[in-house]
């Protein structure tokens, strides 16, 4: 039997979720960069050592028995940063491209969440009680980072678009996806799956017009400069959200 914790320990689905999730992935976009790249560490190394990172988190947000932003916060962009260095090892090192590891990737997230919904009868993720769903939840968030890079990746480099035009691409779609569920009756789990993996691509070309060269389309911040900005404005949200969080626990 799954063990039941009994209390919700994902984040709310709120405005800030969504600015927080943006953030969270675009540092994870350049934190990979700076590790893999600036770094000279290499995808596969990178990967390793950040899976490693993530899966510590996850254990401790597993066994934790509250909602603790930090924490929470810290495993998502942990899935953002291995997201980046596994979907580059897999498109650049071993050769598949961005096509080839898109399908692979989006394959994988279809399974978790068919392998979630045939297990638990749903896929919500504002109502999780039990270890297994969370551990579902988890899998399909790092799954649906790490397809979001390959198809940022993609739309960046290979559709033509360039960073600013694959940026605006998506900002597009996110708008349709709220307009959707501001006047429409589309399902909400659906609409927040498709919401958080085009999120995650957007992060990944936002990441990169912050770090790539100016000739290139970029801001020129490099992945030190940028990887500095976003974890400020992250940091200070997560402080943000708790202390309210705690405020309203109090009142």
């Amino acid at each position: 039997m799954p063990s039941a914790h009994g209390v919700n320990k994902v984040a709310q689905v709120t405005v800030a979720f969504w600015i927080m999730k943006i953030c969270a992935t675009t540092l994870g976009e350049t934190a990979g960069d700076l590790l893999s790249m600036t770094l000279n560490v290499g995808y596969g190394i990178s990967s390793l050592v950040l899976i490693g990172l993530f899966l510590v988190a996850l254990v401790g947000q597993l066994l934790s028995r509250a909602f603790h932003p930090p924490l929470y916060w810290a495993v998502v962009l942990l899935t953002s940063t291995a997201g980046t260095t596994m979907s580059d090892y897999m498109d650049r090192t071993l050769g598949l491209g961005y096509t080839t590891g898109s399908i692979i990737l989006v394959s994988c997230l279809a399974t978790v969440l068919l392998l979630w919904r045939t297990v638990e009868k749903s896929l919500s993720v504002s109502n999780i009680q039990t270890t297994r769903a969370e551990a579902f939840y988890w899998a399909a968030i790092l799954c649906s980072n790490t397809l979001g890079t390959a198809l940022g990746d993609f739309l960046a480099d290979d559709s033509g678009l360039g960073f600013l035009g694959s940026a605006a691409l998506i900002a597009g779609l996110l708008g349709l996806v709220l307009l959707a569920y501001g006047f429409t009756r589309a399902n909400r789990i659906t609409l927040f799956w498709i919401a958080f993996v085009l999120t995650r691509p957007f992060g990944a070309t936002f990441g990169d017009l912050l770090t790539k060269p100016v000739e290139k389309g970029g801001m020129n911040l490099g992945t030190v400069g940028a990887s500095l900005v976003l974890a400020t404005i992250l940091v200070a949200s997560i402080a943000y959200t708790a202390e309210r969080r705690v405020g309203s626990a109090r009142g």
